[in-house]
């Protein structure tokens, strides 16, 4: 690409006398001079004069008004171009596009005016960060799903449109502490629900990373601050470590005239709480918290991968390493563009350490996702990407979204955030599936007609099922028969987004032609028996067989599973049949009372209480009376972190935190999420779990019902033990008062011989 290099004059960051100006307008004019000076340091075309019309512009536009954090609003837009270029690579449209996208939601403009000033292309991009405003997720069900699709349908129009709107959610995470707590949850329950998978697919590590961070942080501040302080303390053991193992790596690769930096990267915040989490460790049993990059500069004239095995072949000559834990993305890359030959060595210091070996090309793509393939566009990038591949497999999910706009979101979510497996056809073609497809998925993956008449698979030429899970490297040949059409149960073991979007459909389609011709035998039915089909007359049928749908009736006539009687008239007629009626149809209209309401027909309607979301929810009980309800999925406890969802008979249901429901909740209904504190519980009791492990020896289960029952004075509700092998796992129920009467249990009971490990889990 020809690099053109206009005249720098045109306007130079330093010309405006900033010392002249007052306070904001110099932040103002210092942050722009900042951006422009990125943006010169970058290998776009020199377009500063556009940048600087569309800064002016954006100025003018919100000009007066301010952010809740007390600063002039036009500094929100200059953060996300700053971001859209240093950290993402991007040019001067995307640039302009987000010193600009604010402009026709907040202001009196239109796109026609971005159009007029700044030409089609940026109007386009405006205009599409203009349609998924206000968050992706509305307040009702419905709008989800639909702003969800316009988000996804605007990628396909132009990515640069999802980019800079994650550059956009990005800057709004980065300055959440402004906002009020139960606005935090929702902002971050949605970062981590939807935007941060999005980061991941489109490649961009790095903010993928930040995003997780951030709203681990506002989730679980304790927890938070916990590992960070650990992080902390110990880095220099760390440093030690990398010392060590980097000094004769550091000289075979100088032997090979190589131009390189080696450096230790440490897992994300985030990603060591999920790691502890999964595995139910503390941080010092985490032993992977860092692992070494190596980043070179290709030699002239040799190939970047060959480049990759020589530093593997040198690191492996000093340090022994461990087969399974080679990952070779040099070769055949991840679909979000990922490039890296990863191998794990035994360092100097007995422990593992993972290496990730790229060239300074596949370290940018690693770093900036998609948008850095531009920069080496000439020489390294075709044209039918994987993200092609991906953006297509969206569209064709879009033109067939689940109705539940819930569904939809979690169809569309898994194939977000999912490793990838590579599997071949008969012919030697590779396929890139998700960690944990089966051979129904391939079928999918190969054709929707494929899929739908799939009736098993030969995987490495033996006979599977539908259900059988592949593995990288598997060779799959889909077997098919006419007859065979889409069962509900596939949709139990389907993982990808595709398969799971074809089977429902034809289900949804078969499904609505037998309720039609169910409903045709209904209504002819009663045209045989000279009686009106009006609405009444058809849903009292309908309850007579138990169905308060009338779709679920038709469904069941035609499929044979009601009979019809000869004399419809008889039971229209009948009087008991008349008052189930009155009384079905009187429920129902009760539905959205209490329970205690309901069986009161002529009860009054109380009204819902109202919350006040700037101050927390205290959580009391007070005559064994509680304001609250506890979750059934997360059964929270007095000393966990919770939040509040108000359901709809207006109650406060309480999850904690990290509860996956409690994500879903605050991700899709914000608005009804409430920040909680805990009063003192002094007479009240909660249940709460244990797992124990440890080995099997005579008197250890003696001593651990002893410390719970007699030391603690602890009621056991239930206990299950299992011992095999010399091993023994048990699980006790017990009612508490507290999480610091867990904790003190929990030291307690680890100070007991043989008894290994003790954590609280959820039941």
């Amino acid at each position: 690409m020809e690099d053109i290099k206009e005249k720098q004059d045109t306007i130079n960051p330093q010309s405006v006398d900033t010392a002249a100006l007052s306070p904001d307008e110099r932040m103002i004019q210092e942050a722009f001079n900042d951006l422009l000076k990125d943006y010169l340091n970058s290998n776009h075309r020199r377009k500063v004069e556009r940048i600087t019309k569309a800064f002016h512009f954006a100025k003018q536009a919100h000009d007066g008004v301010k952010r809740r954090s007390g600063e002039p609003y036009i500094m929100h837009p200059i953060a996300v171009a700053k971001i859209v270029c240093s950290e993402m690579g991007l040019g001067s449209t995307s640039i302009c596009s987000a010193l600009l996208h604010d402009v026709v939601e907040d202001t009196e403009y239109t796109v026609e005016d971005i159009r007029n000033m700044f030409g089609d292309k940026i109007a386009q991009i405006v205009d599409g960060l203009t349609k998924i405003s206000g968050g992706i997720f509305g307040e009702k069900a419905s709008a989800q799903a639909e702003n969800f699709r316009k988000l996804l349908l605007t990628m396909s129009d132009d990515i640069r449109v999802i980019l800079i709107k994650i550059a956009d959610r990005l800057h709004n995470m980065r300055t959440l502490g402004s906002m009020l707590p139960a606005k935090q949850f929702k902002i971050a329950g949605e970062t981590l629900y939807l935007y941060a998978p999005l980061a991941h697919r489109l490649g961009l590590f790095s903010i993928k990373t930040e995003l997780e961070d951030l709203s681990f942080k506002y989730e679980h501040p304790q927890e938070y601050e916990a590992i960070t302080k650990k992080l902390e303390v110990t880095a220099p053991i760390r440093e030690r470590l990398f010392q060590h193992f980097a000094e004769p790596v550091d000289a075979k690769l100088k032997a090979m005239g190589l131009k390189y930096e080696m450096k230790a990267r440490v897992k994300s915040v985030y990603s060591i709480w999920n790691k502890m989490e999964a595995k139910k460790v503390p941080f010092e049993d985490i032993y992977d918290i860092y692992a070494v990059r190596i980043i070179f500069d290709p030699l002239p004239g040799v190939d970047e991968k060959n480049q990759c095995w020589d530093i593997y072949s040198a690191i492996t000559d000093i340090y022994r390493i461990r087969p399974d834990r080679i990952r070779d993305w040099v070769s055949r890359p991840k679909a979000n563009g990922y490039q890296a030959l990863h191998v794990t060595v035994m360092g100097p210091d007995g422990q593992w350490v993972e290496i990730q070996i790229r060239s300074r090309r596949m370290d940018d793509i690693a770093e900036k996702g998609f948008a850095a393939h531009w920069k080496y566009k000439e020489h390294h990038v075709e044209e039918d990407t994987e993200l092609d591949k991906w953006l297509q497999t969206i569209t064709e999910i879009l033109e067939n979204p689940d109705p539940n706009a819930l569904d939809f979101l979690d169809t569309i979510k898994l194939n977000l955030f999912s490793s990838e497996i590579f599997v071949f056809t008969p012919k030697g073609d590779i396929k890139t599936l998700p960690q944990g497809a089966t051979a129904l998925d391939f079928a999918y993956a190969l054709h929707s007609d494929v899929g739908n008449k799939c009736i098993g698979a030969k995987v490495n030429h033996k006979l599977v099922p539908l259900s059988h899970k592949l593995a990288s490297g598997d060779q799959v040949e889909v077997l098919t028969s006419r007859s065979q059409t889409p069962q509900p149960e596939w949709l139990n073991f389907v993982t990808t987004a595709r398969a799971r979007a074809k089977i429902s459909a034809v289900i949804r389609r078969n499904r609505n032609e037998t309720i039609k011709a169910g409903e045709a035998k209904v209504l002819e039915a009663y045209k045989n028996a000279g009686i009106e089909s009006s609405s009444q007359n058809l849903d009292r049928l309908a309850m007579y067989f138990g169905f308060n749908k009338r779709d679920e009736f038709y469904y069941s006539v035609e499929k044979g599973e009601v009979i019809l009687p000869d004399n419809i008239q008889k039971i229209l007629k009948d009087k008991d049949n008349n008052v189930l009626f009155k009384y079905v149809k009187q429920a129902l209209r009760m539905a959205t009372k209490s329970k205690s309401e309901a069986d009161d027909v002529s009860a009054p309607i109380a009204p819902k209480p109202v919350y006040d979301k700037k101050k927390p929810y205290v959580l009391r009980e007070e005559a064994f009376q509680r304001n609250y309800i506890i979750a059934d999925c997360c059964k929270p406890i007095p000393g966990d972190e919770s939040l509040g969802f108000i359901n709809d008979d207006g109650n406060v249901v309480v999850h904690k935190r990290s509860c996956p429901i409690a994500m879903r909740l605050k991700s899709s209904f914000g608005e009804r999420i409430l920040n909680t504190v805990w009063s003192s519980h002094q007479t009240a009791t909660f249940e709460a779990t244990l797992e124990m492990k440890g080995i099997d020896s005579m008197g250890v289960l003696h001593e651990i019902i002893d410390v719970i029952s007699g030391e603690f004075n602890v009621y056991i509700t239930r206990f299950l033990i299992e011992a095999n092998d010399g091993m023994f796992e048990g699980r006790v129920k017990l009612r508490v008062h507290d999480v610091e009467d867990i904790q003190k249990l929990c030291v307690r009971l680890a100070k007991i011989k043989n008894l290994q490990s003790v954590s609280r889990i959820a039941d």
